[in-house]
């Protein structure tokens, strides 16, 4: 049955695209690598940001598979610069699917952004996949499998985050806990 890793990337330094993880997240990272050993991940997928690159290198190193980036699985964007009442902007995003400022992208485009990514790789031989992303589009692709994902489940996300899903069943799983 074909599994899909959802994973939210490790605690960053910012948000611009070039932010490296913190000392804690490089931690979280190794942590991360050791709990995925035990799944048999077969293909690896990132947003290009360097968080999600670092956040899964160690583990991609360790089992030697190759860090697939597609532009696809990149954060949403809401504003091209410092938006200040982002964070109930977000929250209204997760109610009226068309909201977007000018130069952002509406909850409805980056779900659909990240659902034709999913569209693709649902074809592929692999049967496990880890796919490296953002909280955000993380929860839009969640909300793809259960509509019960919004915005108090992106809220709980935690840094990392772990999601299995089947995509036979579309079944949802979290299966990071942060005590690891």
């Amino acid at each position: 049955m074909k599994t899909l890793y959802l994973i939210r990337h490790c605690k960053a330094s910012g948000q611009e695209r070039e932010a490296e993880l913190t000392e804690e997240g490089r931690n979280e990272a190794l942590e991360l690598c050791d709990f995925l050993t035990s799944y048999p991940v077969q293909r690896i997928f990132s947003s290009p940001y360097i968080r999600a690159i670092d956040t899964i290198q160690p583990f991609a190193s360790k089992v030697e598979l190759e860090i697939e980036m597609d532009e696809r699985l990149h954060e949403r964007i809401i504003s091209k610069g410092d938006y200040p009442g982002w964070y109930d902007f977000l929250k209204a995003s997760f109610e009226d699917f068309s909201l977007s400022l000018q130069d952002g992208e509406s909850s409805s485009e980056a779900e659909n952004r990240v659902i034709s990514f999913l569209n693709e790789i649902k074809y592929l031989e692999e049967e496990h996949i880890v796919i490296v992303s953002h909280g955000n589009l993380l929860t839009l692709l969640l909300r793809h499998f259960n509509k019960s994902y919004g915005f108090k489940e992106w809220e709980a996300m935690t840094n990392p985050d772990v999601f299995i899903v089947h995509l036979k069943t579309s079944e949802v799983q979290r299966i990071w806990n942060a005590s690891y």
